[in-house]
């Protein structure tokens, strides 16, 4: 059995950049046709959704950009110094953005349907957000990580997004995560095809 090959950092960024669209792409597809009256799966659905964003790219993939991406940018220019305060200012405002969208779910559980119109608008904002923060990322960041960066210094990056662990990743799915994968790719059609 061979090991596995370790994945580049950029491949890391950009897989986890695609998985964390597609459970925003699913939340708002959620809110769309809880708002539209369809018989959703119930908002513990919703709730595992969030639950995927503040354990892993909250706690794993934004951290882990902070420590070694951006640092390691900020060693080697300082052109990219504006850009990259604003990312990780936008670092703390996706949290806050994810609180709101909790309050409102919460709010939601509490009266019903009176309350849909804005969970749809707070994840329709967070979603809007996340998307520019993650172009951001790849069209500037990323292009400057190639110019920029030295080999010892991808070599720092790959060690730390290689170990990564993507708790919807292949092999490496526990119990608790396969039944929470399966709870939300159910309400995302293209994940079900």
């Amino acid at each position: 059995m061979r090991a596995p090959q370790p994945r580049s950092a950029v491949q890391v960024i950009l897989s986890e950049h695609r998985q964390l669209s597609t459970v925003i792409a699913g939340m708002q597809h959620f809110v769309e046709r809880l708002a539209a009256g369809a018989t959703m799966p119930g908002l513990m659905v919703f709730r595992a959704m969030l639950y995927y964003i503040r354990e892993y790219p909250e706690q794993i993939h934004h951290p882990n950009e902070d420590r070694y991406l951006f640092a390691s940018l900020r060693r080697r220019t300082q052109a990219l110094d504006d850009v990259i305060d604003e990312l990780e200012a936008q670092h703390a405002q996706g949290e806050a953005l994810l609180r709101n969208i909790e309050q409102v779910l919460t709010r939601c559980e509490q009266v019903g349907e009176s309350a849909y119109p804005p969970l749809r608008a707070a994840v329709d904002e967070y979603a809007a957000f996340y998307l520019k923060h993650m172009h951001v990322e790849e069209e500037v960041i990323l292009p400057a990580a190639r110019q920029w960066l030295t080999v010892e210094d991808w070599i720092e990056l790959d060690d730390a997004f290689g170990a990564n662990r993507d708790p919807f990743e292949g092999e490496k799915f526990d119990e608790d995560f396969e039944r929470l994968y399966a709870l939300i790719v159910q309400v995302i059609p293209e994940a079900q095809a």
